[in-house]
């Protein structure tokens, strides 16, 4: 992706000219997917020389399957991905060195979505439906968690494998519900072709609050100087980005081709308040509530100690 640079704040650019010249490290972050506003802050420190500030020279790469960028990290071959703390949990029990240094996104944007106004008005409601996931294992355990509050289990509903075809596969009348839809995409894509959704969200309904979106590195790399320098330029821009809402949404509409729709518009200001404000900063009993979850869903068989896969590289000086 091509990032077009833009004029920032006049604020700003005082204070980057404020700065002495440092020579700037070349850094390489592969993202999950498509850059989307779920990568703002990162968008944003690149676009409003915020990386620069801090001496970084950062690359932003989309990957071809969204599968590959933890593995690349743990085979040594890319120093930080964009991931996701559930898909963490289970690769530290697989014994794959990675570890969490950041989060972007410290709320959950899973859900269970369904029409407005059709058939499932509450979780209940899908005793003998059928419900479409794209990523088997975690979903499902996601929704059985959910219908366990119902007195209903996996068993009760049938499971349809839709890929990453969520919103469609709702509107076709091919499941009657899926799992896995974020909240701050599928629901505005269902909205604006004029089929509202309805949303039942996770956190509320059985399973423990988790980071969405996290970047990992390497265990075996945590000393790599540049990786406090992201850090700590995330946590200027998630400042910038909190203060100038519009004059962000301005530089990441015009950073690369089809940002600036409808789509993205409302995804933006669904997801401004998921970013996490202290990026570097770990949750510690955030991370051992969910990995107990996880091990009790039978997603994973051992718990490893928490300092093995997730550290505060602030905390650590």
């Amino acid at each position: 992706m091509r990032f077009i640079k833009v004029l920032a704040l006049a604020s700003l650019s005082a204070v980057l000219l404020s700065q002495p010249a440092r020579a700037a490290e070349k850094l390489t972050v592969l993202l999950d997917w498509f850059v989307n506003p779920d990568h703002a802050t990162l968008v944003i420190a690149k676009e409003a020389g915020i990386f620069e500030r801090h001496a970084l020279d950062v690359e932003l790469i989309a990957p071809a399957d969204p599968n590959d960028p933890p593995k690349l990290v743990a085979a040594g071959k890319a120093p930080v991905a964009v991931s996701y703390q559930p898909q963490l949990h289970v690769q530290a029990a697989q014994g794959l060195p990675l570890v969490r240094i950041g989060t972007l996104v410290a709320t959950p944007l899973n859900s269970l979505v369904a029409l407005k106004g059709g058939p499932i008005s509450s979780i209940a409601d899908l005793k003998g439906r059928k419900v479409g996931f794209s990523v088997g294992g975690f979903e499902d355990a996601l929704l059985g968690a959910m219908l366990q509050g119902e007195g209903l289990s996996l068993d009760d509903v049938e499971l349809v494998n839709v890929n990453f075809s969520l919103s469609p596969s709702i509107l076709s009348g091919q499941v009657d519900a899926v799992i896995g839809a974020f909240r701050n995409f599928e629901l505005n894509q269902m909205d604006i072709v004029g089929k509202p959704g309805i949303a039942f969200y996770p956190e509320e309904h059985g399973v423990p609050v988790y980071d969405e979106l996290i970047m990992v590195a390497n265990k075996d790399r945590l000393d790599d100087p540049r990786l406090p320098k992201l850090l700590a330029a995330l946590t200027d821009a998630t400042t910038f980005l909190l203060n100038h809402p519009q004059e962000s949404w301005d530089m990441f509409s015009k950073s690369g081709e089809g940002l600036d729709d409808e789509l993205n518009i409302r995804a933006w200001r669904d997801t401004l308040p998921r970013f996490a404000l202290r990026p570097a900063a770990l949750d510690h009993s955030r991370y051992t509530r969910f990995a107990t979850f996880m091990k009790d869903s039978g997603l994973i068989d051992n718990i490893p100690a928490l300092e093995t896969y997730a550290v505060d590289l602030g905390a650590a000086k």
